[in-house]
C-alpha cells in the first residue's frame, strides 16, 4: 500500500485526522512519540533552518532533503508537505511532487497566493486569478501518482473564500483548506459548499482561527486538523525559559530529574528510536 492510499484511507475514518507541524529531526522524533502523523510546516522550516519568517525564502531542495530525512527516520508515518505555491512556476512543482513522492511523502498541500506570499493567518495576503492556479492544480493532480493533493485557498473576502472552496472542491484534488478561517460558523458555510469533499483545517497558536478540540471538529465535519507549531513554539518558550535560568545561576546547570527530567540518556534514547524503527521486526525462532 501506498504512503498516499494509507493518509487517504485515514482522512476517510468518522473521526477528525490530526498531523502534527514539526520543524527539524528532534521535534519530529518527540511528535512521533504521541501522533502518528506530522505536517511538514512551512513556517516551522522557514524559522527553523533559515531563521526567516514565513514569506516565501524556502528553496524546495532544501525542503525536498528534509522530508527524505523524515521518512527515512519515520517509515510509518504520515507526513503531510506543505510546499506553499509549488515554488512559483508550475513546471517547479510538478518536478517536486515527482520528487516528493518517489521518496515517500504521503501528500502535498498546494496554495493560490502570489509573491509575495505570506503565512496563511497573516495579514496582506494576495491570491493569484482561480484560473491560474487551478491550471498549476490540474498538472500538479495529473503529475501525482497516488500522493494526496490538498487545495488550499488563502482568499479574504468574503465571496471569494466561498466561491474558490467550490471550484477546488469540484477538482480532483483529495482535501481543500480554506486558511485563516475566523469562525465556527465560517467552518459550517465552507463544508456546506465543499460537499462531500474532506475538509481540511489549520490550527496555530495565537492566529486568526478559532481554538477547537478534535471532538468538535468532528461535529463540524472537519475531516483533517494540522497544527502548524505546537513544536515550535513549545521549543521557543522552553529555550528561552532554560537559558535565563541558566544565566541567573551564573552557569550552573541544573540536576535532571530522575523520573521525567532531560538529560543526555533521555536524548539518545529518543534518538536511537529512530534507528530501531528502521530494523525489520524480530521474527519467532523455532526450537
Amino acid at each position: 500500500m501506498t504512503y498516499g492510499k494509507k493518509l487517504r484511507e485515514q482522512i476517510a475514518e468518522p473521526q477528525t485526522t490530526p498531523l502534527i507541524g514539526v520543524y527539524d529531526m528532534y521535534s519530529a522524533s518527540i511528535a512521533a512519540e504521541h501522533y502518528d502523523g506530522m505536517f511538514v510546516s512551512g513556517f516551522g522550516f522557514a524559522a527553523s533552518y533559515y531563521g526567516l519568517p514565513d514569506i516565501g525564502f524556502i528553496a524546495w531542495p532544501d525542503m525536498v532533503a528534509f522530508v527524505q530525512r523524515l521518512r527515512g527516520a519515520f517509515p510509518r508515518h504520515h507526513l503531510l508537505v506543505d510546499i506553499d505555491d509549488g515554488y512559483v512556476d508550475p513546471e517547479v512543482a510538478c518536478h517536486v511532487v515527482e520528487g516528493l513522492e518517489r521518496i515517500g511523502a504521503s501528500g502535498v498541500i498546494l496554495e493560490d497566493q502570489k509573491r509575495p506570499r505570506r503565512c496563511g493567518h497573516a495579514d496582506g495576503k494576495q491570491v493569484l486569478p482561480l484560473s491560474e492556479y487551478l491550471a498549476k492544480l490540474e498538472m500538479v493532480l495529473a503529475t501525482r501518482q497516488d500522493m494526496v493533493v490538498v487545495a488550499r485557498t488563502d482568499a479574504t473576502d468574503e465571496h471569494d473564500i466561498l466561491h474558490r472552496a467550490g471550484k477546488l472542491a469540484a477538482t480532483d484534488a483529495d482535501v481543500v483548506l480554506v486558511d485563516g478561517v475566523r469562525s465556527v460558523e465560517w467552518i459550517r458555510r465552507i463544508r456546506k459548499v465543499v460537499g462531500d469533499k474532506p475538509l481540511l483545517f489549520n490550527q496555530i497558536a495565537g492566529g486568526k482561527s478559532p481554538r477547537l478540540s478534535l471532538t468538535e471538529l468532528s461535529e463540524l465535519g472537519v475531516d483533517v486538523a494540522i497544527y502548524s507549531t505546537p513544536c515550535l513554539f513549545a521549543a521557543h518558550q522552553a529555550m528561552h525559559s532554560a537559558l535565563a535560568d541558566l544565566r541567573a545561576a551564573d552557569g550552573r546547570l541544573p540536576v535532571v530529574d530522575a523520573a521525567d527530567g532531560v538529560g543526555v540518556k533521555t536524548a539518545t534514547q529518543l534518538l536511537e528510536r529512530n534507528i530501531a524503527r528502521l530494523r525489520p521486526e524480530p521474527q519467532g525462532v523455532s526450537a
